[in-house]
């Protein structure tokens, strides 16, 4: 069984900085890391690996070359292989544009019976590239997914639990197909001394846009459907009013006089 994860590198959860004048998110691999929640769909493949003999996992991501460290990470889980798709034209991409990139990625590669990824990043929040690459595959997707029941190689089938309002629902669905996991579904394990090494020797193929054959004007901020175009820093201040505890009475007063003047009694 062919798995492919993918994974993201993101800015550390308060290192989160952002061009004001572009818009586009500043990351460095001083501050970066592979997103959290991506270590659950890396953590199922890695399970599913050890339940169906000569299951091969694939690592891909997108980003510049600092992100080869979040593909490390999951290679040292114990993931097999990894792909990074960097290319400066790719630079600025929305969720639309990733997407494009990704499916022509995973078109390219082909022959994986299935996807899977984090519900969302840690820097976007949009949990949209995920079941943008599987509508751009036209492959079924599952999102939320909290547990996998049965993976039914044979009749190409897979059997999932998602997770909706008060419980949960069973799903069954065909391969290949692209599930989005949610943090209840496993807990990450600690890549082993063994993995690390492994990993750190590991060959990260690199693909660009002409690799893939996508034109540099589809892709990236010029591909985008979406930019932003303003960025700014929210403020707040506190105009706060002192009651003089000594004269009770006084202050009782003075506290009812200002919640009758706010309206909040």
């Amino acid at each position: 069984m062919q798995i492919v994860v993918l994974v993201k590198q993101v800015p550390a959860t308060d290192k989160v900085k952002i061009d004001e004048e572009t818009g586009i998110m500043v990351r460095t691999a001083a501050e970066a890391e592979l997103n959290p929640l991506d270590l659950y769909a890396v953590e199922e493949a890695i399970r599913v690996k050890e339940r169906v003999p000569g299951t091969e996992i694939t690592v891909i991501s997108m980003g510049p070359l600092t992100a080869i460290y979040a593909i490390r990470e999951a290679l040292a889980m114990g993931c097999d292989k990894g792909c990074l798709l960097s290319d400066a034209a790719f630079a600025g991409a929305d969720t639309l544009a990733t997407a494009r990139t990704i499916s022509a990625a995973l078109k390219k590669i082909g022959g994986f019976d299935l996807i899977l990824c984090g519900e969302r990043s840690t820097d976007g929040e949009t949990g949209q590239v995920g079941p943008s690459v599987a509508a751009l595959l036209d492959i079924p997707v599952l999102t939320y997914v909290s547990r996998i029941r049965e993976l039914r190689i044979r009749d190409g089938s897979i059997v999932a639990e998602r997770v909706v309002e008060g419980g949960y629902e069973v799903v069954k669905c065909s391969l290949p197909a692209l599930l989005s996991v949610v943090k209840e579904i496993n807990e990450p394990r600690i890549p082993s001394l063994r993995g690390k090494i492994n990993a750190k020797k590991a060959e990260i193929i690199l693909m660009t846009s002409k690799d893939i054959g996508l034109d540099p004007s589809s892709v990236g901020l010029a591909g985008s459907a979406t930019r932003v175009v303003k960025v700014f820093y929210s403020t707040f201040s506190r105009h706060g009013v002192i009651v003089d505890g000594k004269n009770p009475e006084g202050a009782v007063e003075k506290l009812l006089r200002f919640l009758r003047e706010r309206k909040l009694l």
